[in-house]
């Protein structure tokens, strides 16, 4: 990290273009590569053999663009246009994130981040690797959910392992939380002091939360149907039996149990690897719960699926790098986007289907920017510690009552037309 420190800040920054420039290839193979419909447009995938053949430099991040313009001829005049700009701002904005997360101290008091001291700059960098492959994750997420509407687990099942990886192996790449003799990073009791019952070994009651977030993210991403039409047996008969049939059943059993391992070996090892772990973990549980909430209310009182299963594990997925007190301010900021960009479609294309994921994702991006300011309004709101998880839930009773007295007005109403 010294030698990191050593060089000039515009050799730095220059890193970071690059660094950013070749995230953003990296995020055209997977928008390509993962979606629905997948397409070799990318340089790094396995092109159609009526391409014509592509040569090692149109793999070069951004200038590698204008030698493909060739193919337009298979995919489109202006098909290079978007990934090319991808790679761009993917460059740009490293560069304002770096600087802004290492080299001005942002997501820090004005106060502190004077104190220039390099145990505070390892941290700022862990920060900034992290955010950085939450971006990347996100951009991709968010690019395919308009192209398709779909949020592939590819994408948000791995991100969510690597949050927790991050979580567990450096805690202090979680976001910083201020305190009256320094710097912390954000823990499940912040802003609060961390309570001796949820430490590691031998506190089994912390284990058995960190164990009860993993296995039911797990359950949640398992394969299942429900269809209730002709009754609630013959829906669970058919969801187990979906369930059973399908492979990648499988492959998350042995996950978990894999995982559930490694949660016990960290809640032996205890100290800041465990509080890091078991944020992350809570983060999960509570930012998937959040939305999978409001997706099961409006199925109940609207009869049409409110949100995609893809935003569920998108929301879990930041829960995982960002924690559960973020997850909440994500969650009432999206909407105020999301209604603004709904109206605007509904009026100019009477489209009333809008991808939900790229909202999540640019207030999430929001909030990480701007996390001091936000710290700082919602701090105290946190503080309540247990009464906001039943404030929580007090609101989602609210959603569920409001939206099927909405409900309840459109049918009288409709009625009254007829």
């Amino acid at each position: 990290m010294n030698q990191i420190l050593a060089l000039p800040m515009e050799v730095r920054l220059v890193a970071a273009f690059v660094l950013g420039a070749c995230v953003g290839s990296a995020a055209n193979w997977a928008i390509y590569g993962l979606a629905w419909n997948p397409r070799p447009i990318s340089p790094w995938s396995w092109p159609d053999r009526s391409a014509p053949r592509r040569r090692c430099r149109d793999r070069l991040p951004i200038v590698g663009w204008f030698g493909l313009r060739r193919e337009a001829g298979l995919h489109g005049t202006c098909f290079w246009v978007r990934p090319m700009l991808v790679e761009l701002l993917c460059g740009i904005g490293f560069v304002w994130l770096y600087w802004w997360e290492v080299g001005v101290m942002g997501l820090l008091p004005m106060g502190l981040a004077q104190v220039a001291v390099p145990e505070l700059s390892t941290v700022l960098h862990l920060q900034f690797v992290a955010h950085a492959v939450l971006i990347a994750l996100m951009l991709a997420a968010s690019l395919i959910d308009v192209d398709e509407k779909i949020i592939p687990d590819e994408i948000t099942v791995t991100g969510t392992l690597i949050g927790l990886l991050l979580a567990a192996a450096w805690p202090w790449s979680l976001l910083p939380c201020p305190t009256p003799v320094g710097v912390e990073f954000l823990s499940l009791a912040s802003p609060n002091d961390w309570p001796v019952g949820l430490d590691g070994s031998p506190n089994t009651v912390s284990l058995c939360l960190g164990l009860a977030c993993w296995l039911a993210w797990c359950v949640a991403i398992m394969p299942r149907s429900w269809y209730s039409r002709h009754g609630w047996w013959r829906a669970v008969r058919l969801s187990v039996a979906r369930t059973v049939r399908e492979p990648s059943t499988y492959r998350i059993l042995r996950m978990a149990l894999i995982g559930s391992l490694a949660i016990v070996l960290v809640w032996f090892q205890g100290g800041f690897g465990w509080r890091g772990l078991l944020s992350a973990l809570v983060g999960v549980a509570a930012g998937g719960g959040l939305i999978w909430a409001v997706r099961i209310i409006g199925y109940a009182t609207l009869r049409r699926e409110a949100m995609g299963f893809g935003d569920v594990t998108l929301m879990a997925m930041m829960g995982a790098f960002l924690g559960w007190q973020p997850c909440l301010v994500i969650f009432f900021l999206a909407p105020f986007a999301g209604l603004a960009v709904g109206v605007l479609r509904l009026i100019l294309f009477r489209d009333k289907e809008i991808p939900y994921g790229p909202f999540l994702c640019l207030a999430a991006l929001l909030l990480i920017v701007q996390w001091n300011a936000v710290w700082n309004y919602t701090q105290d709101a946190f503080a309540l510690g247990w009464l906001v998880p039943i404030v929580m839930l007090f609101c989602l009773a609210m959603m569920t009552a409001m939206l099927g007295l909405w409900r309840l007005i459109l049918g009288l109403f409709r009625q009254h037309r007829a």
